[in-house]
């Protein structure tokens, strides 16, 4: 029963977390005309950190003496899925469309976590995982060519394009790290310590768009995407992103159907093979 409960709840986790991220690509695109790239991560994270604090802050001073010991850790978790990952989304949201982010970050990022968490902390590929990333590549080749060999022959990346697929090899090396988060440190301290730690990162390149980008466009609608960005797909997605979902890894097709159900009819089958791998 608690093995079924389990399950339920990490899916609705799931879910919750995939539906409330994919407004991060919309609104890396939406909101490009009106705040510049690095300012739009910068607020985002200082908005989540600031959310953070009164949920994390008890927690986080019982564990200091703990993050300090793991300070180097923290440091690479905070500058790959934090400052480089979203700063690399934002750019691109500059140059390519909303879809063309999804896809790639969503496609790619899991093939290079596969193969980074091979080559960096030895985890084996069972022939079951490895079919699931063959599908993923396949689902990846479909879109672009749409089914057309000639088309993919002619394909090249526009540097929006590329930006995205930097984001998606730094949330990658996100993804293995995480993995190796010392049981010590809470998913409450550790989402403060990365949020913020990610903040001042930023935070010198926030400095200079300052004096060389167009200044900040404010609107109410604006405003709602940065609230969004930094309690939504911050802290809400992150957290339920972090919490044991072992019970999903049985279920390999979990994102085809859940992308299937939000969707559809607007994306062809191969955009939802390009997804059965996520949690396989």
């Amino acid at each position: 029963m608690d093995a079924r409960n389990n399950r339920y709840i990490g899916i609705l986790l799931a879910t919750v977390a995939a539906i409330i991220w994919a407004g991060n690509f919309v609104i890396a695109r939406g909101v490009n005309q009106q705040i510049p790239p690095i300012t739009l991560a910068f607020f985002r994270w200082s908005l989540a950190t600031v959310l953070m604090l009164p949920i994390a802050y008890k927690a986080f001073t019982k564990e200091w003496h703990i993050l300090k010991k793991h300070k180097a850790y923290l440091f690479w978790v905070s500058l790959s899925g934090i400052a480089i990952f979203n700063t690399c989304l934002y750019i691109s949201g500059h140059y390519t469309t909303a879809i063309n982010m999804a896809l790639i970050s969503t496609t790619s990022s899991p093939i290079f976590a596969t193969i980074f968490a091979i080559i960096f902390i030895g985890e084996r590929i069972n022939a079951f995982r490895l079919t699931g990333m063959l599908v993923c590549l396949l689902g990846v080749l479909l879109l672009i060519s749409k089914g057309s060999l000639q088309t993919l022959m002619s394909f090249t990346f526009s540097i929006g394009d590329l930006w995205a697929l930097a984001g998606a090899i730094a949330f990658a090396v996100y993804n293995v790290l995480v993995r190796k988060k010392p049981a010590t440190i809470s998913a409450t301290t550790f989402l403060l310590t990365i949020f913020g730690l990610g903040s001042l990162l930023i935070l010198p390149g926030f400095l200079i768009e300052q004096v060389n980008a167009a200044p900040i466009v404010w609107n109410n609608s604006l405003v709602l995407s940065l609230i969004y960005l930094g309690a939504g797909t911050s802290v809400v997605s992150f957290y339920a992103g972090m919490q044991p979902l072992k019970e999903l890894a049985q279920a390999p097709l979990f994102y085809l159907g859940t992308s299937y159900l939000l969707l559809a009819p607007s994306k062809p089958f191969c955009f939802y093979m390009s997804h059965s791998k996520k949690f396989i």
